[in-house]
């Protein structure tokens, strides 16, 4: 297992992100998690991820009775998160983050982000002192490093960085369709990083699953490789830039966990082959014009979407659609739009979801299309 060069109590560079986790009559499936989380650290690896918001809250209770509670403290690492809608004022950001630490059943985080910062949120964190907040408790021993994760771009990451030089490390979303994304710019995203100093944490690295089931031309140029998995060129694409102290992976089976595990827990970079292979797979991605939501489900778990309208899913099967002319997509569309769930056609254009989305979606306009393709 490689020495993590930026954070020497991580061990290697790859973690378990803990925002899909498995699920059983929507609830964290405990057994399988468990075996996961097993699994993980018996390989040598340690860094969980988590944010209160992460599945209903679920994430975080999942992580104390499947991690915390069976295993000993120096066996794991963990991160959490202070995240937007869960504080109003400087006042409630202490009590927030003493709650999480209950949570999660633990007396202190081995990293504290301030969440999904943007140009809209991050005034509301200076106007509140959460990032001072964050450094007082990182000075009584609650928090040992302190970081930040990051959706907009390049240069509102100048901004922050230049303004708070305390932080210690970055999440950012990357991987390799978004690398030169006009949206997402991952590659300028990741060189603030590098201006600054600042290691990186990668999330998104397979792009909520798009980089698992490509569409058919894409899968059979990374087959002809003859080696690893789709999954495992998108999470070593990810782990062969210098300046990536850690790749996070959203599992949620425990045979997503021995996929990852068989490419990161002896990593090894690309090969320039790989690499050109990988290139091709984006020159078709960028034909297909799909709906580039990574099923992160802010917009429905944290704006509350007053018309329960299940909007990844349903993006999910516009983009079966389009990528795969899924015959089933239809049959999907209408199986993620019954039980009280409404149809993309029954949006009241609140606006709450693009007020959540870290790809700052024009979902509203995306709904209507999606309406268009599917309630004809």
């Amino acid at each position: 297992m490689i020495q993590n060069p930026f954070f020497p109590e991580i061990h290697g560079n790859f973690g378990f992100g803990c925002m899909r986790l498995p699920m059983k009559d929507g609830m964290v499936n405990y057994d399988e998690f468990c075996r996961m989380a097993d699994a993980f650290i018996a390989s040598g690896l340690n860094y969980f991820d988590t944010a209160h918001g992460y599945i209903g809250g679920q994430s975080e209770t999942a992580i104390r009775d499947c991690v915390a509670k069976r295993h000993d403290r120096s066996e794991f690492l963990l991160t959490d998160k202070l995240t937007d809608p869960f504080f109003k004022k400087e006042e409630d950001v202490r009590p927030f983050f003493e709650s999480q630490l209950e949570a999660c059943g633990v007396e202190y985080f081995d990293f504290y982000l301030m969440h999904a910062q943007d140009k809209n949120n991050y005034p509301k964190y200076k106007r509140c002192r959460a990032y001072e907040t964050a450094l007082q408790l990182k000075a009584e021993g609650k928090i040992r490093h302190f970081g930040i994760s990051f959706h907009d771009k390049a240069d509102v990451l100048d901004m922050i960085l230049s303004e708070h030089p305390e932080i210690e490390i970055v999440q950012i979303q990357f991987n390799y369709v978004d690398y030169e994304d006009a949206s997402v710019e991952s590659r300028k995203v990741y060189e603030v990083c590098e201006k600054h100093g600042k290691p990186v944490v990668v999330m998104e690295p397979v792009k909520g699953g798009s980089l698992v089931n490509l569409p058919a031309e894409a899968d059979k140029i990374l087959r002809g490789l003859n080696g690893g998995s789709n999954a495992s060129y998108a999470l070593r694409f990810a782990a062969s830039f210098p300046n990536m102290a850690m790749v996070l992976s959203g599992m949620s089976n425990m045979a997503q966990m021995e996929d990852n595990l068989s490419a990161m827990a002896d990593f090894h970079p690309l090969t320039e082959t790989e690499r050109q292979a990988i290139g091709k797979v984006c020159d078709i991605f960028h034909s297909l014009n799909l709906i580039p939501c990574t099923g992160c489900r802010y917009c429905i778990e944290e704006s509350q979407c007053p018309r329960g309208i299940l909007i990844p899913d349903v993006f999910s099967a516009m983009n079966a659609h389009e990528a795969f002319h899924d015959w089933n997509s239809g049959m999907y569309y209408g199986i993620v739009t019954r039980d009280g769930h409404s149809k993309a056609s029954e949006c009241i254009r609140c606006g709450k979801c693009e007020r959540v989305c870290p790809q700052h979606l024009p979902i509203r306009e995306m709904l209507k299309s999606v309406a268009a393709t599917f309630e004809k």
